[in-house]
């Protein structure tokens, strides 16, 4: 039990400092994944707690209490790689290590595995045991083992290919320390005790039940004179103890391949091959028919050697590509073409004032170059793959270059225009444009990307008259229907372009008429076009885009962004959702939202009282309200947040919005029309959540209007009668004192 109790210990401290911060404390359970076990917190009536370290299942055989095993919580490592090709050795950085029994093992193709326990590491780099985290360097090497010894003696061996050209690994493990234990039970009836210990029984934990009576606690009667805490308290002849915690079985810090306890796993390498053309022409044709963004990366070099090294280049990429696409080819990954530029093209690299040699040039399927970097082609290798950086800088210069070619071009298609749009909106992030174009030109180891200025009145207008071109569309256009997704959600080409936030504005509503008029076929088009082969698309429902999009443009113009908010044309587009029977939960959550915000005229909440009343009497009211929910939730949309929050945030939301509803009757004379709409909905929150304390203050107050005196007195004291630490001190008082008021007639 030893282990056990040491464990419980460990543990406490770190999940009780957890919950000191948290707001909003409730009772029930709470779970922590410390570690990757989870520990169950209790907060249960009468301020009283429970803190549970292991849970499962048992069984009780006569006087035996047997513990079910639980299935293995799968311990694993984490690892994130920094690259850089001029690393000479590889720097680890294991993060908070502690007393765990690691070891780190290198090899080199198939040589021998090399090990060594991180506690001799540490020994050596930080014997002090001053840092968290232990750094030391290994050599270059191409498999790294990592190794968990547990006290029984059995270890969990992985192990990992690095990266070419790593040159930093951080390694993360996700311990189990609070992993299945092997204890039973058994009660003795003589002492009317339950005793819990290890298979070996010896130092059993002893419980009684808790509605026994329970044993006198013994008061120590001498006071010690003195109580201090001493670090590395001694005395003389003490011996240092060089015991190390959680070593597990002792074994060589040199071990071979032979000695894993599991096989290494497969890796598999689709045979992957590049097309070489034997022109720049055909080079950059074929660049440009690929379905996916390709680059082509032409190499100039006069030296005599320059066919070979490209030669010996073009292998290593197809090598990672293929390892990338794994056993299949995958046009994701096949993102670069490669062309060695020879005597012919002397003229296309003079127009383009090209003269160092040996240069690196990459342009895009149109010919227009997008970054030179002045170096062997050797020395960037690293850069050219998908999951590279500099892919995405590619990506970002390419789409501006696109655009502005687009917008300068008198017989560019509808098409080129709509692609050139899409590219911008489509990149990954949008951040400071000016930065990624801060390498100096002189620099002749690193990429310079060619910046291109776009004027935004431009390219503003050119989207208007694209919008305004495709109003009377009989079929949609998915390309421009996710770009027009993306800009209304402020994630599109203002964004990316110009790393700006927006109001929406005229051009935006006609684009929301283009989704709302094509919603249907865009609903039944997005699954195909989401999974086209080479592309990446996300695109969602298009009524829950435009509904969150108007949501997002309201928090938008409350966060003091200049710009025109439009209430009436956002008015006008959720009528038209709530009338062409489209709406769904999305639209409706959003739109109470906003109208919640606006009052008439006269001073009342007509507006959103009639539209929630609609959908009110529509979706909730009549039958079992849990049941109707649970229907409702079944059938989110997949990009609806309810649907990520939960069931239980899904309930609230529909309790909460109704007691709102209820209560802007009650707090608002001018909202007197409504009253007995407001019992429904009141009622239906507590049907939802029950003894709300909060939700029975409203239903009592509606009881009293409506003049059924008795039954608001009964229900106010319901309100009080429910009343705990977690309600406002202020509207508990309030609460009171409208009892009061109630039951002496002065309300």
């Amino acid at each position: 039990m030893r282990n056990f109790i040491w464990s419980l210990l460990l543990f406490t401290l770190a999940v009780f400092t957890s919950f000191s911060q948290t707001k909003g404390i409730e009772k029930g359970t709470y779970l922590s994944n410390n570690k990757g076990q989870k520990i169950k917190l209790n907060l249960l009536d009468d301020n009283k707690y429970e803190l549970v370290f292991y849970s499962g299942e048992y069984a009780i055989k006569g006087d035996s209490l047997l513990f079910i095993k639980n299935t293995p919580s799968g311990n694993s490592f984490d690892l994130a790689f920094k690259i850089d090709k001029k690393a000479k050795n590889i720097k680890v950085n294991f993060v908070d290590p502690s007393y765990y029994s690691f070891y780190v093992g290198t090899q080199k193709g198939k040589e021998e595995v090399k090990y060594q326990r991180l506690t001799d590491i540490r020994s050596k780099q930080d014997p002090e045991w001053v840092k968290n985290n232990l750094e030391f360097e290994i050599e270059k090497t191409d498999f790294l083992y990592l190794v968990y010894e547990e006290y029984d003696g059995k270890s969990d061996v992985y192990k990992y290919e690095l990266p070419k050209d790593v040159s930093e690994v951080t390694i993360t493990y996700e311990l189990a320390v609070l992993g299945d234990l092997k204890i039973s039970g058994f009660f003795d009836k003589n002492a009317n005790e339950l005793r819990i210990s290890e298979k070996s029984g010896v130092n059993p934990l002893v419980f009684t039940n808790e509605k026994d009576p329970q044993p006198v606690k013994k008061t120590s009667k001498v006071i010690p004179l003195e109580s201090k805490s001493v670090s590395n308290w001694t005395y003389p002849g003490k011996e240092t103890s060089s015991y190390d915690y959680g070593a597990g079985v002792v074994v060589d810090s040199v071990a071979t391949a032979t000695d894993l306890t599991i096989a290494p796993p497969a890796y598999n390498q689709y045979n992957f091959k590049l097309k070489i053309e034997s022109n720049l022409n055909k080079a950059i044709s074929e660049t440009k028919k690929s379905n996916t963004t390709k680059f082509l990366g032409v190499y100039v070099d006069s030296k005599k050697n320059a066919k070979e090294s490209f030669d010996f280049f073009v292998k290593d990429q197809e090598t990672q590509t293929g390892y990338s696409m794994y056993d299949g080819y995958n046009p994701i990954y096949d993102v670069f073409n490669y062309y060695l530029a020879g005597a012919d093209d002397k003229k296309w690299l003079k127009n383009n004032a090209i003269a160092n040699n040996p240069s690196v040039v990459v342009v895009n399927g149109q010919g227009n170059i997008l970054a030179i970097a002045k170096s062997d082609l050797e020395t960037q290798k690293y850069q050219f793959n998908y999951y590279g950086d500099f892919y995405r800088k590619l990506l970002r210069a390419n789409a501006f270059v696109s655009l502005n070619n687009a917008l300068k071009n008198k017989k560019a298609s509808d098409a080129d225009l709509i692609n050139a749009f899409n590219k911008a909106a489509a990149l990954e992030s949008a951040y400071d444009y000016d930065a990624e174009y801060s390498v100096d030109a002189s620099n002749s180891t690193e990429f310079v990307i060619t910046k291109t200025a776009l004027d935004k009145k431009e390219v503003s207008q050119a989207w208007k008259k694209l919008i305004e071109a495709h109003q009377k569309d009989k079929q949609v256009n998915m390309y421009l229907a996710e770009t027009i997704v993306k800009e209304i959600k402020n994630l599109g080409f203002t964004k990316q372009l110009f790393n700006e936030d927006k109001i929406l504005n005229d051009t935006d509503f006609l684009a929301i008429d283009y989704l709302l008029k094509h919603s249907e076929e865009i609903e039944n088009n997005r699954t195909a076009f989401n999974s086209k082969q080479g592309e990446i698309h996300a695109l969602n429902n298009a009524v829950s885009e435009v509904s969150n999009a108007l949501q997002q443009n309201l928090y938008a113009s409350q966060d003091g962004l200049t710009g025109d908010v439009n209430k009436d044309k956002i008015n006008s587009v959720y009528k038209k959702i709530i009338a062409s029977g489209k709406g769904n939960f999305d639209a409706y959550r959003n739109y109470f939202y906003y109208l919640s915000q606006l009052q008439e005229n006269d001073g009342s909440n007509t507006t959103y009282l009639k539209e929630f009343n609609t959908y009110f009497d529509s979706a909730l009211a009549g039958g079992s309200p849990i049941e109707k929910l649970d229907a409702m939730f079944s059938g989110l949309d997949s990009s609806s947040s309810y649907s990520y929050d939960g069931w239980n945030s899904f309930k609230e939301y529909h309790s909460s919005t109704a007691n709102s509803a209820a209560w802007t009757v009650v707090e608002n004379p001018m909202n007197a029309n409504y009253l007995k709409d407001a019992i429904k909905w009141s009622e239906y929150s507590l049907a939802v959540t029950k003894n709300n304390p909060y939700y029975l203050d409203t239903l009592a107050q509606l009881y009293y209007k409506d003049g059924q005196k008795q039954k608001a007195i009964e229900t106010q004291a319901l309100a009080v009668k429910y009343l705990d630490a977690s309600t406002d001190e202020v509207t508990a008082q309030e609460i009171k004192e409208v009892l009061t008021k109630m039951q002496n007639g002065t309300y």
